[in-house]
């Protein structure tokens, strides 16, 4: 973990303006960014080294790019205080050019993926461009110690992303991307919003805004997706292994022990809610539906399969995804499940606010969920075109709450919205059809030469 910097507010923030968009589109006091103007020179190395708030720069292995850096900054535990501790946050930079666009991953999680060699972002490719790879605040080395939970909101992620923006542009001048996967698609898709003019051009990929801890749109979207057959076929899956809890409970808990796993409920509603999200998780990854063994398999043989498709560490305390959910319950939301189907067959009757009682850190007090941001959010995207690709899979659950519905894209010249026909979580610009993918990279093409 890395430890607060402390007293940076005059190297960090000279100055304060009143930023319209500030806290939900309301006009606030926040802290300015101290954009270096006119272009750093040297070679790649000394302009990160050179960058205001830079904690450590570090060149590791380039795999496919001609450089590839490390560095770490100073920010703000809490941008409405910024004179307060600030943390270190990794951002990890892949180096093609300095004339060439540059594409910022607005990861949604941890980021250590970027520091492998055999790592490469596909709009990178596709454009020959640079990347700047920006772990989230909470997420890996990323996480403030001690950590403040209180903290961990949109408002100081986005500011985090516009920080680094402000300067790094001193290193790459050119034109820039912003772009992220699943949550870091939303993470992509909100900093559009906060900051309009910090980025060219937005694709976020299977990106949802939601509205609730437990959104609404995605249980319908369940009840229809695929072929009636294969929505059978899942459920009869769910039915079997509620219907056979004493045979496979045994080896169940065996896992949970073997694996150290701790809950915040019983083991018989773990076993509960990995059944409820099964039928989630199959469609989100598009698993082909001939996987699911039939209900005649023996124990063991179904047992397998269920942990290895819903591993209960999902449920456990202490996991990766912890600063997740506290997201998730404070801001960004969830989704909930359908128990109607198995309602003879539960050990409780109803999952209702399961994200709060399940998954949540015991120190973390349950809040009212906050819904301002995502729909100032929804409120940017409606009356504004910035030039955002956004792209889902047809039968992805995470597409129920994506940006899809009509009424954003009427009238508009640049935004635009592309679904993979079968596609999954999984969906990406090289996995389209042929006339998709050549349509998105012309324009992306196009607006990168404007």
């Amino acid at each position: 973990m890395k430890k607060y910097t402390k007293n940076l507010l005059l190297l960090l923030f000279p100055t304060f303006i009143l930023l319209a968009g500030g806290v939900y589109g309301q006009t606030v006091q926040l802290p300015q960014v101290a954009v270096q103007k006119q272009i750093i020179n040297g070679s790649l190395g000394e302009r990160l080294r050179s960058l205001d708030g830079v904690v450590s720069v570090e060149q590791i292995d380039k795999g496919a790019y001609n450089e590839k850096w490390v560095v770490m900054i100073a920010q703000p535990i809490d941008y409405q205080h910024p004179e307060q501790d600030t943390f270190s946050q990794r951002f990890t930079v892949c180096h093609a050019g300095f004339d060439r666009p540059t594409v910022m991953v607005t990861e949604g999680y941890q980021a250590a993926y970027a520091l492998r060699p055999a790592w490469t972002d596909e709009l990178s490719g596709i454009f020959n461009a640079n990347v700047v790879v920006v772990e989230h605040r909470y997420f890996d080395a990323s996480t403030p110690d001690p950590i403040d939970w209180r903290c961990l909101t949109v408002e100081n992620a986005m500011h985090d992303l516009h920080r680094i923006n402000g300067r790094m542009k001193a290193v790459y001048p050119g034109k820039w991307i912003s772009t992220g996967i699943s949550k870091g698609g939303s993470t992509t898709i909100m900093y559009r919003a906060w900051f309009p003019n910090d980025v060219d051009i937005s694709v976020p990929y299977v990106g949802p805004i939601n509205f609730s801890t437990e959104d609404g749109r995605h249980e319908p979207f369940l009840e229809k997706v695929g072929t009636p057959a294969e929505r059978k076929a899942v459920l009869d899956f769910q039915a079997e292994v509620l219907k056979r809890r004493a045979e496979l409970m045994p080896m169940f808990k065996a896992h949970c022990d073997g694996k150290g796993y701790v809950f915040r409920v019983p083991l018989d509603e773990v076993y509960d809610l990995c059944v409820l999200e099964y039928s989630f998780s199959h469609w989100q990854w598009g698993t082909p539906i001939e996987r699911i063994p039939p209900v005649t398999v023996s124990d063991k043989d179904l047992s397998d399969y269920f942990i290895a498709s819903v591993d209960p560490d999902y449920f456990a305390m202490g996991g990766p995804h912890v600063s997740f959910y506290v997201q998730a319950a404070r801001e960004f939301g969830y989704y909930g499940y359908d128990t109607r189907p198995f309602r003879d067959l539960l050990a409780r009757d109803s999952e209702k606010d399961y994200l709060n009682r399940v998954m949540l850190p015991i120190d973390v007090p349950v809040e009212k969920f906050d819904a301002r941001a995502m729909k100032f959010v929804r409120k940017y995207l409606l009356k504004n075109d910035p030039k955002m690709i956004f792209i889902y899979g047809e039968t992805d659950p995470w597409t129920a709450s994506g940006i899809t519905d009509p009424k954003y894209f009427k009238g508009k010249q640049n935004m635009t919205l592309v679904v993979q026909p079968g596609g999954s979580h999984r969906t990406r610009i090289n996995t389209l059809p042929e006339a998709q993918r050549e349509e998105l990279i012309e324009t992306i093409t196009r607006w990168l030469a404007e």
